[in-house]
């Protein structure tokens, strides 16, 4: 299991993503908000417009699917988008001081190679980049923890992934359920597929969400996602490419309360008798003598019936109790027991 993952909690990354509207004070303001909803931890995105597409305007680099983003070109929106690399050292520090751990998605090995001497201590590959076998190879090298997100993958891309990890002697590796739609719906979510990851690749697993709300991150808990991962904007009015589908502070408090919440409800297999347990028995069936008898009287199932509370007999005497006969009188409201019985 990935070091990050030995408490029993989930762990909880707020994705601060394009998030922080060109303004290094609005990145450090949502890293200290971040940490005030709880989170465990905030993930950046290391690249440059230049590192991960090209400066080029024809229809192939032009976004044309049905999203937020269509019409603008690639370089365009990751040129906007992009977290300053100059800005990383201290982000990073900050949230450390904060309490919050603090990593990013590298999108080249440059940005690795950057990314090393800071000390990012887990590497997360999106979705978009599962194919990058020689970025995924590269990461791995390097030892630390790596996420991985499936949103655009087949069983085939994730099972390469894994391999090209464990390959590169790393077995610390957490593939995340992701919908690579923005915002996602709910319909589209498929959570099982988080036990499912689990089981068929033996890898700790958990959920990228891009859905609209704080249900699905739920869910995904009590079917035992080990990672939530969620954007998150210090406020909406920032705009930029991902408010629409973010979450803002209030929300995302909400969330991981209702997370917590959850992973509360789940507890552990008990069947143990605590005290609880034991004083709500008293109003549990047990054997009572059901109508006034007579010494001798034979014991019937209107006489004695099974009715709470749990100050008689036990119910699974009663069938051996039937058409015997009473030592001596009872009265309407005793409890039932052996010695009452010839």
């Amino acid at each position: 299991m990935s070091g990050f993952l030995e408490n029993s909690n989930c762990f909880i990354i707020a994705e601060l993503s394009a998030n922080h509207g060109g303004d290094i004070e609005i990145a450090k303001e949502t890293i200290r908000a971040a940490k005030r909803t709880g989170a465990d931890a905030i993930k950046l995105q290391t690249y440059t417009a230049d590192t991960i597409t090209l400066d080029v305007k024809n229809d192939h680099f032009k976004i044309d699917q049905g999203t937020h983003w269509d019409g603008q070109y690639l370089h365009d929106l990751y040129k906007k988008a992009s977290l300053p690399w100059e800005w990383h050292k201290e982000l990073f520090e900050l949230a450390r001081e904060e309490g919050l751990v603090c990593f990013s998605s590298p999108f080249d090995k440059t940005a690795v190679d950057f990314l090393e001497e800071l000390g990012n201590p887990i590497y997360k590959v999106a979705s978009f980049e599962i194919t990058d076998i020689p970025l995924i190879e590269y990461i791995a090298k390097k030892g630390k923890p790596i996420i991985i997100s499936t949103g655009i993958a087949d069983l085939n891309d994730i099972e390469l992934a894994i391999d090209t990890c464990k390959g590169a002697g790393n077995n610390q590796i957490t593939i995340l359920k992701c919908t690579s739609a923005y915002p996602a719906l709910a319909e589209d979510a498929n959570l099982l597929t988080i036990q499912d990851i689990k089981d068929r690749f033996n890898v700790s697993s958990g959920l990228s969400d891009h859905t609209l709300g704080i249900e699905a991150p739920m869910v995904a808990v009590a079917l035992g996602a080990q990672v939530i991962e969620k954007h998150f904007i210090l406020d909406k009015k920032i705009g930029g490419p991902d408010a629409h589908f973010s979450l803002d502070e209030k929300e995302f408090k909400s969330m991981v309360e209702a997370v917590r919440k959850t992973e509360k409800m789940l507890g552990k297999p008990d069947y143990e008798m605590n005290d609880k347990k034991k004083q709500s028995r008293e109003f549990a069936r047990s054997l009572f003598v059901a109508k006034d008898m007579k010494e001798g009287d034979i014991i019937t199932e209107e006489n004695v019936r099974s009715v709470r509370p749990n100050y008689g007999l036990h119910t699974k005497y009663l069938k051996n109790i039937i058409g015997k006969k009473v030592s001596k009188s009872i009265d309407k409201g005793t409890p039932m027991s052996l010695d009452l019985i010839k």
